[in-house]
C-alpha cells in the first residue's frame, strides 16, 4: 500500500529558496511523489509513498524553521497516485492575494471533527465552503453556502460583495468555514479576524479529518471530497470514491457524467466537450492511448525525470 500524507504548516521562512534542495533531495532518495510548494509563509503540499520513506520526508519537513509539531493526514491508495515530485517557490502556500493577512497572528477558532456537527447545526450559524466550485459539485457539507469561486483568491472580493447579505440580523454572527485539508478555511478566517468579525471558526484539519474520524451514519457531510491526485475523490474512511478525472479539462467526472454521449475516456467530459475543437480532441484521443499502451507494457506514461528550468536542475518524477 502507498501512503499518502496530506500536510501544511504555517511558518515563518526567511529563504524558502534555500530549503527547496534539500527537501527535494529527501524526496528523490526515497521514492517519493506528490508536490511541496514553499513560501515564506510556511510549506503546503501532497506526497506518497512507501510508508518508511515518506515518514523519512516528515522528518526532515519537522526539521524547518516553524515545523516541528508539524501535523499530517495520512490515506492509503492501492497505486502510486502521483506521476511527479515537484518542490516549488510559491508567494503564498495557498493564493489569496491578501498580503498582509497572517494566520500566525490573528485565527479563528478550530473545531475538532468531533465537535464539529454541532457548531453547524446551530441555527445561528453561518457555514461557508472556502473550496473552488468544480470541487463544491463533488461534494459538501448540508446546507453550506457555495460561494462559487472559480479560484481561492476570489473568497475576498465574494465575501466583500455579499456580506450584508450573508451578516444580515447578525450583531455576533457566528461563522464556520471548512476545506479539503484545512489551509483554505484556515486563512478565511484569519482574512474575516481582519474584516471585524470575532466569532469565526474552522474545521480543524479539514474535511478529509472529519472523514477519517466521524462515522457515516453520524455525518453531515453529503456527497465525495474531491482531492488533488489520481484518487479524485474519497468518502468515510478514506475510501476511494465514483468520481474520475477528465483528461481533456481536469475535472471531475461523476457515474453520472459518464454516461452522458459527451463523455469520452481520456478525450472530454459534458463539462469541456463544446469548448475543445476536434484537433485538441484528436490530440487527447492519442494521448490516451499511448497511455493505454503503455499499461499494457507494464510502463509508466510518465515518469522520467525532467530538467527544471527554474532552477537549472532536476524537478523530479516527470
Amino acid at each position: 500500500m502507498i501512503r499518502v500524507a496530506a500536510l501544511y504548516r504555517f511558518a515563518r521562512f526567511a529563504d524558502p529558496a534555500a530549503l527547496r534542495d534539500p527537501l527535494l533531495a529527501a524526496c528523490i532518495a526515497g521514492g517519493v511523489r506528490g508536490t511541496l510548494l514553499l513560501a515564506h509563509e510556511g510549506i503546503n503540499g501532497t506526497i506518497a509513498g512507501a510508508a518508511e520513506a515518506v515518514e523519512t520526508v516528515l522528518a526532515h519537513i519537522r526539521t524547518l524553521p516553524g515545523c516541528a509539531d508539524l501535523k499530517v493526514k495520512d490515506s492509503w491508495a492501492e497505486a502510486m497516485p502521483f506521476h511527479r515530485t515537484k518542490v516549488r517557490l510559491k508567494r503564498e502556500i495557498v493564493t489569496m492575494g491578501q498580503p498582509d493577512i497572517d494566520p500566525l497572528e490573528n485565527v479563528g477558532q478550530y473545531v475538532k471533527p468531533a465537535e464539529w456537527n454541532a457548531l453547524i447545526d446551530r441555527p445561528d450559524t453561518i457555514v461557508i465552503d472556502t473550496r473552488n466550485d468544480y470541487e463544491v459539485r463533488v461534494g459538501s457539507f448540508a446546507g453550506a453556502i457555495d460561494p462559487k469561486t472559480h479560484s481561492f483568491s476570489e473568497f475576498p472580493d465574494w465575501f466583500r460583495a455579499n456580506r450584508q447579505a450573508l451578516l444580515a440580523g447578525s450583531e455576533k454572527p457566528k461563522v464556520a468555514m471548512f476545506c479539503t485539508g484545512g489551509i483554505r478555511c484556515e486563512k478565511a478566517t484569519a482574512f474575516l479576524k481582519s474584516e471585524g468579525l470575532d466569532e469565526v471558526y474552522h474545521l480543524d484539519g479539514g474535511i478529509l479529518k472529519y472523514l477519517e474520524e466521524v462515522p457515516a451514519a453520524d455525518s453531515r457531510w453529503e456527497g465525495e471530497c474531491f482531492v488533488f491526485d489520481q484518487r479524485v475523490a474519497v468518502i468515510h474512511g478514506l475510501e476511494v470514491g465514483t468520481h474520475s478525472l477528465c483528461h481533456g479539462c481536469r475535472m471531475p467526472v461523476s457515474p453520472e457524467d459518464r454516461l452522458s454521449p459527451l463523455y469520452i475516456e481520456g478525450v472530454s467530459c459534458p463539462a469541456c466537450h463544446n469548448t475543445r475543437d476536434a484537433e485538441q480532441r484528436a490530440g487527447y484521443a492519442e494521448r490516451h492511448k499511448q497511455e493505454l499502451l503503455a499499461a499494457r507494457r507494464g510502463e509508466a506514461h510518465v515518469g522520467a525525470l525532467l530538467p527544471d528550468r527554474a532552477h537549472g536542475g532536476q524537478e523530479g518524477f516527470s
